[in-house]
């Protein structure tokens, strides 16, 4: 599947396939995934809420690092997350529609900066901003396994 010598993926649309925790567990979809860009969205269930009835903020967080990832990764190569921040607008309730629209900003070296917008119907809930290191098939397996 992958050119481990050169760290990249030979589908990258493989991947979320083989996110089992976004699609299976979450519902998420990837509506688009073009070179630095992608576009997820989740529906938020019931049980998707907080003791608030908003939608808990850990899974507002991973529909935005799935989007992160999405992008990311679109053109083939293997990078990871090495840290990310978000900052929450406003609350999302169960019923909405969260979409997660990610740009990469830039790309130095092996370093890529990632913005990722979180609406519903009523606009903007949440900003993220991820960080990634681009690595080799083996290296993430070799830290894997170590």
């Amino acid at each position: 599947m992958s050119d481990a010598a050169s760290g990249t993926y030979e589908r990258p649309d493989t991947m979320l396939r083989d996110d089992r925790a976004s699609t299976e567990l979450l519902g998420m979809d990837v509506v688009e995934m073009s070179e630095d860009h992608a576009i997820v969205t989740m529906v938020v269930r019931d049980d998707m809420v907080n003791g608030h009835q908003i939608v808990h903020g850990g899974l507002v967080f991973t529909v935005a690092d799935t989007a992160f990832a999405m992008a990311c990764n679109s053109e083939g190569s293997v990078t990871v997350s090495s840290g990310a921040e978000i900052t929450y607008y406003a609350p999302g309730r169960a019923g909405d529609l969260l979409t997660a629209t990610a740009q990469v900003r830039s790309r130095r070296g092996r370093s890529v900066l990632c913005d990722v917008e979180v609406r519903n119907a009523q606009g903007i809930i949440a900003e993220f901003r991820g960080h990634g290191k681009t690595v080799t098939q083996d290296r993430l397996r070799a830290e894997q396994t170590s």
